[in-house]
């Protein structure tokens, strides 16, 4: 049995894969381009992939190929239908990153919300030495308790979230784009009356039909001056020229992105021009790599192949 890894580079060199040589030969590659591809796949049996495209163009080759596994959650990579056609089975992996995406998104929200950044550099500028007070209130902040926090995507990760943001004592209220009966314990709106009566708006959800350009210009300007808004979905829910134009004339206060439309980042993406950290955080979609994470991604993995076999 051959198990070949297309893509490794994008689990983190630091995780242990040794659980895979118990299984049968494995093959690293830490990156692999279309070209190269079909050389490299012609004698698998198993795949493992992460952003890889797999249809007939990367995978005809591969006579012997009997699995492909995701280590992710997204399928959008795979050809379902070639592979169908093909006998191949294929796993993906849900659930594992839901401790590490909720921790990044209060994160995001306390480094906006608090000014992290502004008072770091306060100190180390050297401007809290010998200063007149023992307190500086240059840039003001407020509590995330008796604030509404509006999610967007009440999966597992948008129910973490919401249950941890009650905990500082937050409302929460959430909106189902693709209309979704309410879940019992959580208050579902509708998307005006989230975007309207939010001051804080965080985005748990998948990109589909429903949620694609979702968070567009008629989007921020319903929101409140005062809100911040994070993306810890996927970046085509947010039309970037939007909220770049909303953060510049303060439809919103502020916007922490985990998430973009192209990655790594366009040096054409209008967010680049805002070097306010203040108004906007860019994190380069690591909400999901805690350590943790990626070694329990891979743990899951190991056992699907195993089952699979």
């Amino acid at each position: 049995m051959k198990l070949v890894f297309l893509d490794t580079k994008t689990i983190g060199e630091d995780i242990d894969l040794s659980a895979y040589d118990a299984l049968g030969e494995v093959v690293k590659y830490g990156f692999s381009t279309l070209e190269e591809i079909p050389e490299r796949v012609k004698d698998a049996d198993v795949l493992i992939v992460n952003k890889i495209a797999i249809n007939e163009q990367t995978i005809g080759t591969a006579k012997n190929l009997k699995l492909v596994c995701v280590t992710a959650t997204g399928t959008n990579n795979l050809d379902k239908e070639y592979l169908k056609k093909r006998g191949i089975a294929w796993r993906n992996v849900a659930g594992y990153s839901t401790e590490s995406v909720t921790q990044h998104t209060f994160a995001l929200l306390f480094y906006l919300l608090e000014k992290i950044r502004y008072y770091d550099d306060y100190v180390k500028d050297e401007k809290y030495i010998n200063d007149t007070v023992f307190t500086h209130f240059a840039e003001h902040f407020n509590e995330v308790n008796g604030k509404t926090w509006g999610i967007i995507g009440l999966g597992t990760i948008g129910r973490r979230v919401a249950d941890i943001a009650k905990a500082f004592g937050a409302r929460v209220i959430y909106y189902s784009a693709s209309g979704s009966p309410a879940q019992e314990g959580y208050e579902q709106v509708d998307f005006e009356t989230l975007l309207t009566t939010s001051d804080i708006v965080s985005v748990h959800a998948p990109l589909n039909e429903y949620t694609k350009d979702l968070m567009d210009r008629e989007a921020f300007a319903k929101m409140k001056k005062t809100a911040i808004f994070l993306n810890l979905g996927r970046g085509p829910i947010v039309v970037e020229q939007d909220l770049y134009e909303a953060l510049e004339t303060g439809e919103i206060a502020a916007a922490g992105l985990d998430v973009l439309c192209e990655e790594p980042m366009s040096e054409t993406n209008p967010l680049a021009k805002i070097k306010d950290s203040k108004k906007l955080i860019i994190t380069p979609h690591i909400a999901w790599a805690s350590v943790e994470a990626r070694n329990r991604l891979m743990q899951i993995i190991a056992g699907q192949i195993r089952e699979f076999l």
